[in-house]
């Protein structure tokens, strides 16, 4: 079966996913919600740093915000990580094929060695 995927969102996604910052947010979402005071606490940045972060988070839509008065968590929505899971599984059978590949090349290696010892 295969799954179309909206490749504008799926750049998103990446764009979201390429700065280590943000990938730490969504590590600590995935324990569970949080405000920004608390995504900010392991973090040297200031909070409006963090603010436009989560901002990057939420377009992407890894991360939505709750609405309880003053109170509004962030937390984690994973679903644009199965377009990135599904665009990855297109590329599964290539480094397979290649591990196998490698595989055999060390059982080859291996054997040799074996035949170079019993030969001494």
């Amino acid at each position: 079966m295969t799954t179309a995927i909206d490749e504008d969102r799926l750049t998103e996604t990446f764009a979201a996913l390429a700065n280590s910052t943000r990938r730490a947010i969504l590590a600590r979402l995935a324990e569970g919600g949080a405000t920004v005071n608390e995504l900010a606490e392991p973090f040297t940045l200031t909070l409006p740093a963090i603010s436009k972060h989560i901002k990057v988070l939420e377009r992407a839509g890894l991360v939505v915000r709750g609405q309880r008065a003053q109170y509004r968590p962030c937390v984690l929505d994973a679903t644009p990580l199965e377009a990135v899971s599904t665009w990855a599984d297109r590329y599964r059978p290539v480094w397979e094929a290649r591990f196998d590949r490698m595989d055999d090349y060390l059982r080859q290696l291996r054997r040799q060695e074996g035949a170079s010892e019993a030969d001494d």
